[in-house]
Order: structure tokens, then sequence, then C-alpha cells
């Protein structure tokens, strides 16, 4: 197997996730740019997360209006997108593809 480069800016964890998962599977380049995808997008919710925790979910605004905090729209376009890459990354061998199905062009 080739050696990869693990991207340096993923956290400690991610980064022991993303080898776990190397050394698991057998991935084709391809696969690699998509795992490193998905671990970009774990760490973007793990910030997420934390800075709703340290500011709150929900804050006034000068007009004394509920708004929710902007990293709750990141977080949750990230755990989207993780999930995403994740079905297409196909490490689970069971159970059926219960993806839509595709388009199909002529």
């Amino acid at each position: 197997m080739k050696k990869v480069t693990l991207p340096r800016h993923l956290r400690a964890e991610t980064k022991k996730w993303v080898k776990k998962i190397l050394n698991t599977y057998e991935l084709e380049e391809h696969h690699h740019k998509l795992l490193f995808l998905a671990a970009e997008c774990w760490d973007r919710i793990s910030e997420a997360q934390e800075r709703i925790a340290k500011e709150g979910a929900y804050f006034t605004d000068r007009w004394d209006c509920p708004k929710s905090h902007p990293a709750l729209a990141d977080e949750r376009n990230n755990r989207i997108v993780f999930a995403r890459l994740l079905r297409e990354l196909n490490l689970s061998e069971e159970g059926p593809d219960n993806r839509p199905p595709g388009l199909k062009y002529k």
C-alpha cells in the first residue's frame, strides 16, 4: 500500500480515526480524498459544538428577538455532508444499500 499523508490541520482525535479507517480498509486513492473531506467535516462539527457549548445555542439580538447561533447551521450542514461522504465510502459491507436510486442518463 502506498504511504498516505494525512492533512496536517486535522485534530489529533480525527487523525486517529482516519488512520484506523486506512488500516482497516483497502481504499483507492480517490477514496482517500473522500475520507479526508469527511474528517474535515467532523472537525468542523466538533468546532461548532464547542462554540455552541461556550456561547449557547440561542441569543437575543439588539431588538430583543431570539436568534439561533450561526454555528448551529454549520453543525447541521457538516453533519449532512459527513453522512453523505461516509455513505459514498461504503465502509459497511452489511445490509442493503438504502440510498435513493441514481439518475440514469441516456
